[in-house]
């Protein structure tokens, strides 16, 4: 959930919303706009994870530990292929963690990064200020292939109220972590358009 390294601006923000592109993404290696990432991170996760920080969040959580990262488009354009070379030059890292910012903003070149990802076998994470369900009510299919991509979802805006420093990996107590892959599973026989989600069992992630 940390970001430490910083990464020189590249536009000015746009405020409230992802800046708009002037070229179309290329779908086979999108553009993320990012705010920094750390190759060797034991705080995103368990393990040592590569944590890739989108650029861009409108939740604006009284408390975020990153409001560096809420102003849309002033961070760093990097094209997913390379980011996936970055993660693979480390032999130790076993995950990746999308955190920001929010990645959901940016939900088309995550998508990709997290398809690339999992096909390298990596568990792939994201934290969202965005509910589970207002992600699976999303008309926007890059979300719903952003969702399908993650082995975890930390999901909820950070509450100042609900702050618990005891607990794993999450900042606040309406946050869930949330075993995707099992949730989808479980739901596979059913028709609902948004149910609810299987919350991860593992004590690696949950302690």
């Amino acid at each position: 959930m940390a970001c430490d390294c910083a990464l020189a601006p590249s536009r000015e923000p746009v405020a409230g919303s992802a800046p708009a592109r002037a070229t179309p993404i290329p779908l086979s290696n999108p553009i993320l706009n990012l705010a920094g990432i750390v190759q060797d991170s034991i705080v995103d996760g368990p393990g040592i994870r590569c944590a890739i920080f989108a650029q861009g969040c409108s939740h604006a959580c009284p408390g975020c530990h990153n409001p560096a990262t809420h102003p849309f488009g002033i961070g760093v354009d990097i094209g997913v292929e390379e980011i996936v070379s970055l993660v693979r030059s480390n032999p130790l890292v076993s995950g990746v963690t999308l955190s920001g910012g929010d990645p959901f903003f940016q939900a088309e070149g995550f998508s990709v990064l997290a398809a690339r990802l999992k096909r390298l076998g990596y568990e792939v994470a994201a934290y969202t200020g965005f509910t589970w369900e207002s992600l699976l009510s999303s008309r926007d299919p890059s979300v719903q292939d952003l969702l399908r991509n993650l082995d975890i979802l930390v999901d909820g805006p950070f509450s100042l109220a609900e702050r618990d420093l005891s607990l794993r990996f999450r900042g606040s107590g309406n946050q869930r972590v949330i075993d995707v892959k099992k949730s989808f599973a479980a739901d596979a026989a059913r028709s609902d358009a948004v149910f609810a989600p299987i919350l991860c069992a593992e004590r690696r992630w949950v302690g």
